[in-house]
């Protein structure tokens, strides 16, 4: 692949995101376990984690697991937290990532089960819900309206894969996307933080929601300081992080689009 990217620097990058997708679809693991994850997309994760600390990271759509171990482990790290995963069927995760101590996986519709969810988290705990199931319009928006309710002020629900139809031309129209779009309209207590994608090559484009208020009149949280907006990406930290984290091969052909903007 790196060749052929060398070879064809001036490729539109419509082009491009389909055969990263390849990789990350066919080529991707962690620990051996295939996770389906934007290897981006991951690192942010990790800094979201880094920074609220999760008790609780509710994974919706697991496959097969690679995903859930990488969270456990990033669990591991900060010595906290604890993974509730959520899929119809949970048959082809290993039985190293369904023994995995901060790991319970729930066989079954995410939504049908959310009271159920419910009832395992204290309404103290701090949750990250990451959404990765169908990607249907209609499941995103349901997922987003219940699990919404767990978020604490300036914790995040990450919706996955509104990349499709906007960026890949490929997956659900109406989907992810469209579903984050009505959600955010129906409820003033997110925001679309879009710093978290300054990487510029992500799987979730508007899909890392940041709640900021309390208004939602189904929220038992009681309301304290207002949280800050996040600082944007300036132009000079999206120059340095463009040396950091894309390839070299990457970069001349980014410029030009920014360029032309």
């Amino acid at each position: 692949m790196a060749d052929y990217m060398e070879e064809n620097l001036d490729m539109p990058l419509g082009k491009i995101l389909p055969i990263i997708q390849d990789g990350i679809m066919n080529r991707t693991t962690y620990f051996g376990v295939k996770t389906l994850k934007n290897p981006m997309d991951a690192w942010i994760y990790q800094e979201i984690i880094c920074e609220t600390k999760p008790d609780v990271i509710v994974e919706i759509g697991n496959a097969h697991g690679g995903s859930a171990l990488f969270l456990a482990h990033l669990c591991d790290s900060i010595g906290k937290g604890r993974i509730i995963g959520l899929d119809l069927s949970h048959k082809t995760v290993p039985e190293y990532v369904t023994t995995h101590p901060r790991i319970t996986f729930i066989d079954g519709d995410a939504c049908q089960n959310f009271e159920y969810v419910e009832r395992l988290i204290s309404k103290d705990e701090r949750v990250l819900v990451i959404e990765d199931s169908s990607h249907t319009y209609d499941n995103t928006l349901n997922v987003l309206r219940r699990y919404s309710k767990l978020i604490k002020l300036g914790d995040y629900f990450i919706v996955e894969d509104s990349i499709c139809q906007h960026g890949l031309t490929r997956g659900p129209k109406p989907g992810p996307y469209e579903a984050i779009e009505a959600f955010i309209n129906e409820n003033a207590d997110f925001e679309i933080d879009r710093s978290r994608e300054r990487f510029l090559i992500t799987w979730n484009p508007k899909g890392y929601l940041r709640r900021t208020t309390l208004n939602n009149k189904h929220s038992s949280i009681k309301p304290s300081e207002p949280v800050p907006p996040r600082e944007r990406a300036t132009k000079s930290s999206v120059r340095e992080t463009l040396k950091l984290f894309i390839p070299p091969i990457l970069i001349p052909m980014i410029r030009k689009l920014t360029h032309r903007r």
